[in-house]
């Protein structure tokens, strides 16, 4: 099973500014290849190859982008061809491009990229910055993705649980929705409790009995 768990990020001012640049730099590649997808269908009515299109990048990307960590600039290729094969099953709407006041400012790292040592993360092209709290769960990390919500900083780390877990402890699943509370992995229910329903029955009660 493979769980996330998002974590609160201390940076210092310095190492807000290149969360900044990263989170920028993938906006900027996740643009500059829908622009270039859009212009090739429209010129040949045909979808784009996006491994084409990643090795024109490579040569024409600008210098400041290797200022930022490398999957900034490599995975949003990823993503933007996910997003038109969602777009074509007609599971999505068409891609559109990001706004730096519109869309969450966020960037992916794979597992080579980034090292997590108890309260502290090691981020690419920005050194270790501290957690406020330690990784939950054990096992495999298999990625991760730093985002920005409001003025805070968080890392989404998503790890492989297939092992055994440890004496009184086990790893669940929860899932929020309208007419349960939650779900969990294991298929139990939780619902939500309704301390308005009980107080209006109450006060219905107490009203009478003042009557």
């Amino acid at each position: 099973m493979t769980l996330a768990h998002k974590i609160q990020l201390d940076p210092t001012v310095k190492q807000e500014r290149q969360l900044r640049k990263a989170a920028g730099c993938a906006r900027y590649t996740w643009n500059w290849a829908l622009a270039a997808a859009e212009a090739h269908y429209k010129e040949t009515g045909k979808a784009v190859n996006f491994g084409e299109l990643k090795k024109r990048w490579n040569r024409e990307k600008p210098d400041w982008v290797r200022l930022s960590p490398k999957d900034a600039n490599q995975q949003p290729f990823t993503n933007l061809k996910k997003a038109y094969t969602n777009f074509f099953q007609k599971r999505t709407k068409r891609p559109t491009f990001k706004s730096k006041h519109k869309n969450r400012d966020s960037f992916y790292l794979s597992n080579d990229k980034f090292r997590v040592e108890g309260g502290r993360v090691r981020l690419p092209k920005v050194g270790w910055v501290r957690l406020t709290e330690g990784l939950r769960f054990d096992g495999r990390i298999m990625s991760a993705t730093v985002s920005r919500t409001a003025d805070r900083w968080f890392i989404s780390v998503s790890v492989d649980t297939a092992h055994t877990p440890k004496h009184g402890e086990e790893a669940l699943g929860v899932d929020l929705g309208l007419k349960h509370f939650a779900t969990l992995s294991t298929g139990e229910v939780v619902d939500a409790p309704k301390p308005l329903k009980a107080s209006l029955a109450r006060l219905r009660r107490r009203s009478r009995q003042h009557s």
